[in-house]
């Protein structure tokens, strides 16, 4: 017996048993499974469209399986279906959130189902729960700072900002990408002070070449502070960072 045949259809599909439920997402989350038993699993959870069964597709984006296209397939299935079920995924996704070491697919989730500010509002609240001290995988706050490079708001950039001090390379990195995406001069200050304090020559260049190609003029009580953090590669003339040669 297929896995449909759990469900007998009469007009609108049965809810399961939480029996039932549990052994689709057992097959869902987990990269041993069979493809058909796993893609019926998806179908099956699909076809629901309950906050439960969005809660059980969110699993199948824990894993990565070959080859890639069917992995791709089934994380794109899982997310029609979740993007389906609308608001009552929310939940569960902000749970899923708490735990995943990427949230690459999430963050597509929410934006499939929320837009501008609610979207916005979404994606700071999940980059709230982050500090900047070490993690072992930064990964999840490089990704929702890199998003977020797409929402120019002044509370954005105050959320961002800290990040110029994390203990990550790449979220730092990301960081300063971000903000000068968001392109407000009020984070002059920041940048300068990162510039400065900063060890790795990646982000020090990446910030010097956001300030020259902004124009941004440097205030006259920083201007000392930011040609000390400068590379060889620019200096600072009249105020504002240029190529050294």
């Amino acid at each position: 017996m297929g896995l449909f045949d759990l469900f007998k259809k009469k007009g609108e599909p049965a809810k399961p048993s939480e029996r039932e439920l549990q052994r689709l997402e057992r097959l869902v989350g987990s990269k041993l499974s069979q493809n058909i038993d796993r893609q019926e699993a998806i179908e099956a959870l699909s076809r629901m469209g309950t906050r439960e069964s969005a809660a059980a597709l969110l699993k199948r984006f824990d894993w990565q399986l070959d080859p890639s296209i069917t992995d791709q397939e089934e994380k794109e299935a899982c997310l029609r279906a979740i993007v389906a079920v609308g608001e009552e995924a929310l939940e569960p996704v902000r749970a899923y959130c708490q735990r995943a070491e990427s949230l690459m697919w999430p963050i597509k989730v929410l934006k499939g189902i929320v837009s501008g500010e609610a979207l916005t509002d979404e994606l700071l609240a999940l980059l709230d729960r982050y500090d900047t001290e070490y993690i072992r995988n930064p990964e999840p706050k490089v990704q929702l700072i890199t998003e977020l490079a797409e929402h120019k708001t002044d509370e954005v950039r105050t959320a961002v900002e800290p990040f110029l001090q994390d203990a990550s390379e790449p979220v730092r990195f990301a960081a300063v990408t971000t903000l000068f995406s968001i392109g407000s001069e009020h984070s002059i200050p920041a940048l300068v002070a990162a510039l400065d304090e900063e060890e790795s020559r990646r982000v020090k260049n990446r910030i010097a070449q956001g300030l020259q190609q902004h124009g941004w003029v440097i205030p006259e009580e920083l201007r000392e502070v930011c040609a000390r953090g400068l590379t060889e590669e620019y200096r600072l003339t009249d105020g504002r960072v240029v190529p050294a040669r």
